[in-house]
């Protein structure tokens, strides 16, 4: 078995190395590379045949380099795939760049030799605020605030009114000044009568 598949790669690997040839010659022979830039870390890439620029529909053997800015960081080799998302003759990577300053490189080896490089700048994506956190309140509208209620005055308490003294107090008749006052009247009219009578009596007498 493995005997077959091994003999099979064999096969495929010699017909593209036979195939490689006429292609070149209805296009070329130089496949032209164009970096295009970066999509969310993914570089893109454009392949097209240098004589007369259609697009690479062919299998592709490429590798894709990148270099940071200062040397100290490297990645790939990744290989191009096709980008489902850009024209015919667009490519891509699988893998992403992380943010900075990169040069990257790209070689293709089949149908046809090609080279591009690009400095490519991947930028920093702030993290999305996480769900459920609230947000600013709206400010209510100008003239629709309601306002809180003004309190009402308390009135002053009315002071009560202070007990009457004894000197202070109106002196009420009793029944006692009741009686006195009908026995005076009764003996007042009864000495003015009689002093009226020994008036008369005497007039009388004289007369």
């Amino acid at each position: 078995m493995r005997i077959r598949i091994a003999f099979q790669a064999v096969l495929t690997a010699v017909a593209l190395i036979l195939l490689a040839p006429a292609v070149a010659h209805a296009h070329g022979d130089t496949v032209k590379v164009v970096v295009t830039g970066q999509r969310e870390g993914h570089v893109t890439v454009d392949l097209t045949w240098e004589n007369d620029g259609d697009a690479v529909e062919e299998a592709v053997a490429a590798t894709v380099n990148a270099v940071g800015a200062d040397g100290s960081r490297t990645l790939g080799p990744w290989l191009l795939v096709r980008d489902p998302a850009a024209a015919p003759a667009g490519w891509t990577t699988a893998e992403s760049l992380p943010p900075g300053a990169w040069t990257v490189s790209v070689d293709v080896g089949f149908p046809a030799l090609g080279h591009g490089t690009l400095e490519v700048g991947v930028p920093v994506v702030d993290p999305a605020p996480p769900t459920g956190t609230p947000g600013p309140r709206p400010a209510a509208p100008t003239g629709t605030q309601a306002q809180p209620p003004t309190p009402m005055p308390t009135p002053p308490p009315t002071p009560a009114p202070a007990p009457a003294t004894a000197s202070e107090a109106p002196a009420e008749p009793g029944p006692g000044a009741a009686v006195w006052w009908t026995t005076a009247g009764v003996a007042a009219t009864a000495l003015a009568g009689a002093a009226v009578g020994i008036l008369l009596r005497r007039r009388r007498a004289r007369g």
